[in-house]
């Protein structure tokens, strides 16, 4: 065996088994959060996965660990949205309210844009709900890698763009509100379609629903706005 030929073989292997594991964890997403994970047997992992069931028990160790892997998975790729529209934690805080502002608009439909318009969010958004409904260690590395950091920095960034404590109740509260009405196109799916009398949320639908959450976005801020205020009473 020549010298070229050893050395591309376990760079090989290594890219088989890279793409085993990840179609194990793209299959144990999309059946925890359809099934459950006490209704989904390694079994149907494996096969919707067209992988060897002995390679779950090599690669995680076992179903526990599949959705522990599962659950990294959605923090890496969340992680990775949420730092292209909103720097990381520690990044330094936008220069002036209008930049700030600017940051929470582009936040906003970056959100939308994945969460409402993206095929794969509707496999995170479902085993997510599932870990909220019956809370595991999954949810814990989700709240600690995601729900926590994001709607820390977006907190932030509403201080800054408003000048209300990032920490106090009533900022807490408003980025809860705003991340919602973006979280209930994906969950109310069908019932959004249904009233509207769309057939998909594609780019079209998705752009209505920016324009909605930035009209209320706006809004929520002009209301906060002292000059705003005195202008109406006026």
């Amino acid at each position: 065996m020549s010298k070229e030929t050893s050395t591309k073989k376990p760079q090989r292997e290594a890219s088989t088994a890279d793409q085993t594991r990840a179609a194990l964890v793209h299959a144990a997403l999309k059946l925890f959060g359809r099934q459950g994970f006490d209704g989904t047997s390694t079994r149907e992992i494996a096969a919707e996965a067209k992988a060897n069931i002995g390679s779950i028990a090599y690669h995680f160790g076992g179903k526990e660990g599949l959705r522990a892997a599962a659950a990294d998975y959605i923090v890496d790729t969340i992680q990775m949205i949420a730092g292209q529209a909103l720097g990381a934690t520690q990044a330094t805080a936008p220069s002036n309210p209008e930049a700030a502002r600017a940051q929470l608009f582009a936040a906003l439909e970056r959100m939308v844009g994945f969460v409402v318009a993206s095929p794969q969010a509707g496999e995170i958004v479902q085993f997510v709900l599932r870990e909220l409904s019956h809370p595991t260690a999954a949810l814990d590395r989700i709240y600690a890698g995601v729900f926590e950091p994001t709607h820390r920095r977006l907190c932030q960034i509403w201080e800054q763009a408003t000048g209300e404590p990032a920490e106090s109740e009533a900022t807490k509260l408003t980025v809860f509100t705003m991340i919602g009405q973006v979280i209930y196109f994906r969950i109310g799916r069908e019932a959004v379609l249904r009233r509207m009398g769309w057939r998909e949320i594609g780019d079209k639908e998705a752009a209505k629903v920016v324009a909605t959450a930035t009209d209320n976005l706006r809004a929520m801020l002009a209301a906060r706005d002292p000059a705003a205020r005195k202008k109406g009473k006026s």
